[in-house]
């Protein structure tokens, strides 16, 4: 069996990490532009003002996709180089930018997969209360009927919001990432709240100002809880644990069901109202019908996850993990079950058609003596994961699978210290060299995953 016929095989990436030009093309300011503009914030003081110069690359980032063999393409639009402001007068040129790079993919036959947010908040929202504000529902909206007018002619799949447990969690509450603060856990929760109506506001728009029929989704993320054994007790231990609470407030976002619960299923998870009933916003039925417009696919960024049992007094607990456990350069650890238990427990709980949005590894990747870039810890590493995915692909709706990331690029806080491309950047030149998995991944495509 395997994967289905039609399965996209894609690869993703994000506007800020790959396109460079944050002072051209009448692009407004974003978070991500004054925070990397000061030094200490992130990894050798690295920003993404050039990155990987995508901007002025991208036909020649298509035709590499194109020889790849990827189906689909999953990149976000820069909210201020759209809107510089985040709300008002549309920047011409930066919509021309997006909608040659659509044409550039459908002409080499590669599906448009937009992702409307992918961290890049305006800088003029951010100064009048940004996620804090109830207004960004319809800033977001309004953002969203744009992109709906101009592309959605061509472009029929799109995802809302990706990994809002860390735009929220690393942006406000540890303040690893932009805009770098630690709020009180009330105004995140705040945050949190405002995002989701942003989320349902904006599937509303897609679908009212769609030019055809629109597939929506949405893209968050987490750490998988995976079972120690096959028994029932520790599967069941493993469903709790994954889609139970953090035991640390101030890491309270990094989980699936406060997320993810509103979205699919209309409700907070119980035990989140409980727990944190002290920190919540007035919650309305008029905000839950709003986050839960019905959308049609689920995304899911699944990048490693935790083994977990059950123990002795009927609770889930986490299983150490061995002394040299495997992990990748990011010290992430390599947990190829989390691509199988993962999809099937969101699958079993949302009913929805499951794209894996973002999966991949960072490794300490270099330019070879024979001039190549050889990486077979990646290809071990994918080959380890997709067999895992494959297995769920028998047993669920599974739509597809989008490699992060296409290329190296600005990772954050982490600056260029980390690689998670199937190509290779070069940043002194701006050349790209296809790593011997770029070679191993276009195979698999062409045989579907069959050697898998």
């Amino acid at each position: 069996m395997g994967f289905r016929e039609d399965f996209v095989w894609g690869a993703a990436t994000s506007a800020y990490q790959i396109e460079g030009a944050a002072k051209e093309g009448g692009k407004g300011k974003h978070i991500w532009d004054v925070y990397t503009a000061e030094p200490g914030h992130i990894y050798e003081n690295h920003t993404g003002e050039i990155a990987c110069d995508h901007y002025h690359r991208f036909r020649e980032d298509v035709r590499s996709m194109k020889e790849m063999g990827l189906k689909g393409y999953r990149f976000s639009i820069d909210w201020s180089r759209v809107l510089p402001e985040g709300f008002g007068k549309v920047n011409e040129e930066g919509i021309a930018f997006y909608s040659q790079l659509i044409d550039a993919l459908l002409e080499n036959g590669i599906e448009p997969y937009i992702t409307l947010y992918h961290w890049e908040l305006p800088y003029e929202l951010y100064k009048r209360g940004g996620w804090m504000n109830p207004e960004i529902v319809e800033w977001f909206g309004a953002y969203a009927r744009l992109i709906a007018e101009r592309f959605s002619d061509r472009v029929s799949h799109f995802f809302t919001l990706n990994e809002p447990q860390c735009f929220v969690g690393l942006g406000f509450l540890t303040g690893e990432h932009a805009p770098g603060l630690k709020c009180p856990i009330q105004d995140t929760f705040e945050m949190a709240h405002n995002a989701l109506k942003a989320h349902g506001r904006a599937v509303q728009m897609l679908r009212q100002y769609g030019k055809q029929p629109l597939t929506i989704g949405y893209a968050p993320t987490s750490s998988i809880s995976y079972p120690e054994t096959d028994k029932p007790e520790d599967i069941e231990a493993a469903r709790q644990s994954f889609f139970g609470m953090q035991e640390d407030d101030r890491n309270w976002t990094w989980n699936v069901s406060w997320w993810s619960d509103p979205v699919l299923l209309g409700h907070y998870p119980e035990e989140g109202l409980k727990r944190y009933e002290a920190y919540l916003p007035k919650i309305t039925e008029a905000d839950m019908k709003l986050i839960s417009e019905p959308i049609d696919v689920y995304g899911q960024n699944i990048y490693n996850g935790k083994c977990v049992r059950m123990g002795a007094d009927g609770k889930p607990e986490t299983v150490k993990r061995c002394e040299g456990f495997p992990k990748t350069a990011i010290q992430w650890p390599v947990t190829p079950e989390c691509l199988y238990w993962g999809p099937r427990f969101l699958y079993e709980r949302y009913k929805k058609p499951i794209y894996i949005t973002e999966n991949g590894l960072s490794c300490h990747d270099t330019i070879s003596l024979d001039g190549k870039v050889h990486d077979p810890n990646r290809i071990d590493f994918l080959a380890r994961y997709l067999t895992e995915l494959k297995k769920a692909a028998d047993e669920i709706d599974l739509r597809g699978y989008f490699q992060w990331s296409l290329m190296d690029n600005f990772e954050w806080a982490m600056g260029y210290s980390d690689r998670f491309g199937l190509i290779f950047v070069d940043y002194r030149t701006q050349e790209r060299i296809w790593k011997d998995s770029a070679y191993w991944y276009r195979d698999l495509i062409r045989n579907n995953g069959a050697d898998l």
